[in-house]
């Protein structure tokens, strides 16, 4: 029999398809990878919100307006979710956002991508979002209880943000010539680093083997791809946009779609910091935390003036 606090106990469990939790034995490696995979996705979800918030303002409706202060809204929530599983491996929120503004911590290459028109506001809630809810709710089955948990509603929320996307779209390409354009613009921009969202291909990845032993991903890069690929190319064909491929083929006897080669050149540079935003994005995050920082301290003042007060009356 194993010892409870072994990696053989330990994958014992994981290969029964059982949760481990916080005060679960785990091999530091493990740790480690959720470390780095659930911050990375916490800083997406808040570095996501700015090429969205810009257009709050210019949002062409009241009703557009509403939905997409909800949405970023929830991103934010999103963000809250996933750091607080992060800290329940032992590390702590200022050190996540330290290992952020460090260069230590990465986010999703998709967000140093400029939202240039209300099109792009559609391609991200459909394109980006889509490609976030294909990888997310194989996530809602991860081994680790926190993060799966915090998954399911998060699935739920982003449902309605691919929704709302796929809804802007859609009326665009309904619309004037100039607004068919436009959409099909951004699809042109936005499609192949939607692709890259799931990161390298199986044999060019180097956490894929780990992520998939340990069950913390259910499946790989390239297999979460080819199901993004599947359901969106029909997606598009249905309101008239044209994906911008011109090698996608059907395969007629495994119902999946090939496509040409994504070009990791441009992956690898925007996530070494060198995309159209990178700076940019980094840099007002690293200011409106810096202004925020009273917020934070009257909020453990407060904290702490009532812990005295329950203190005096026991």
């Amino acid at each position: 029999m194993y010892n409870e606090h072994s990696d053989a106990h330990f994958q014992m469990r994981i290969d029964k398809g059982e949760h481990i939790e916080a005060k679960d034995y785990m091999p530091e490696n493990y740790r480690k990878h959720l470390i780095r995979q659930i911050s990375q996705h916490a800083n997406s979800e808040v570095i996501g919100m700015q090429p969205e918030g810009n257009w709050i303002t210019r949002a062409p409706s009241l009703r557009a307006k509403q939905i997409l202060l909800a949405k970023i809204q929830d991103e934010g929530g999103h963000g809250l979710y996933l750091y607080c599983a992060a800290e329940t491996l032992g590390v702590s929120r200022v050190e996540l956002i330290e290992n952020l503004h460090e260069g230590k911590a990465k986010y999703s290459n998709i967000f140093n991508y400029p939202a240039l028109n209300w099109a792009d506001i559609g391609a991200i809630g459909w394109l980006v979002d889509g490609a976030a809810i294909v990888n997310q709710v194989s996530l809602q089955r991860t081994s680790y209880g926190p993060y799966s948990r915090a998954m399911v509603r998060i699935c739920k929320e982003e449902s309605f943000h691919q929704r709302q996307g796929y809804e802007i779209m859609a009326k665009m390409m309904k619309g004037t010539k100039d607004q068919q354009a436009m959409a099909q613009d951004a699809m042109n921009r936005w499609w192949w680093p939607a692709l890259m969202m799931f990161g390298p291909h199986d044999t060019d990845s180097p956490h894929s083997s780990d992520a998939v032993k340990w069950k913390i991903k259910r499946e790989t890069n390239d297999e979460l791809r080819q199901k993004f690929i599947d359901k969106t190319i029909p997606q598009a064909e249905l309101i008239g946009l044209k994906v911008p491929d011109g090698k996608i083929k059907l395969n007629e006897k495994t119902g999946h779609y090939t496509i040409g080669e994504i070009n990791w050149e441009e992956f690898y540079r925007v996530i070494a910091g060198h995309g159209p935003c990178n700076k940019q994005r980094m840099e007002h995050h690293i200011k409106f935390h810096e202004e925020g920082a009273w917020v934070r301290k009257a909020a453990v003042a407060h904290k702490q003036k009532h812990l005295k007060k329950e203190l005096q009356t026991v």
